[in-house]
């Protein structure tokens, strides 16, 4: 079985475990959808079971929403109903993503670092990226372990520096740590014009 295969494998059983229901969109763009345009082109990239893309499908844009398991795809689709979501199982990191293409791209607990540059390019001039995942001072059991898939101090700020930064929070372990967000980064940023 091929790495591409085992991961779909791997992600397939854990959506087929997951509770049915309307999921959550991305906290990063839940809480800066200010900030999104009334319409255009939008990506939800890993989508998952696709909270981000029906939260944006709801707000008027156009989304196309990609993973890597067939399941979450299923539901998705089910749950997308009339709106505009085109879901679609989809190995970015070996088919890569267009050019140019996305006013808006999320990315919610996904890290493939030798991607960020073909996520940076997909943005329109203007458009915005949404991004959250966790980091490697993370407090909790949540999210990887595998040092490959966590975030170092600010790198994600130095993944996107040529983008216009609009909204950061990284708390890692900086005061009360009972208290506050301590297991992923949030970014939100502008890609120039």
């Amino acid at each position: 079985m091929s790495e591409a295969s085992q991961l779909q494998a791997k992600w397939d059983a854990l959506y087929e475990r997951m509770p049915r229901g309307l999921p959550q969109p991305a906290e990063v763009l839940e809480h800066n959808a200010h900030l999104l345009p009334a319409s255009g082109e939008a990506l939800d990239l890993a989508c998952g079971l696709g909270g981000s893309a029906l939260f944006l499908a709801l707000r008027g844009l156009r989304v196309r929403a990609y993973d890597l398991s067939t399941v979450a795809i299923e539901r998705l689709r089910s749950c997308a109903g009339a709106f505009p979501v085109e879901a679609a199982v989809r190995d970015v990191e070996s088919t890569g993503l267009p050019e140019d293409a996305f006013d808006v791209v999320v990315v919610s607990r996904f890290l493939a670092r030798p991607l960020c540059p073909a996520i940076a390019r997909s943005i329109k001039p203007g458009g915005l990226l949404f991004y959250q995942t966790f980091i490697a001072g993370k407090q909790s059991a949540a999210g990887p372990s595998n040092p490959d898939f966590l975030l170092q101090p600010n790198e994600l700020l130095a993944l996107y520096r040529d983008f216009r930064l609009l909204f950061y929070r990284e708390d890692a372990q900086v005061g009360n740590l009972a208290e506050g967000h301590r297991d992923e980064a949030y970014f939100v940023g502008q890609k120039s014009k």
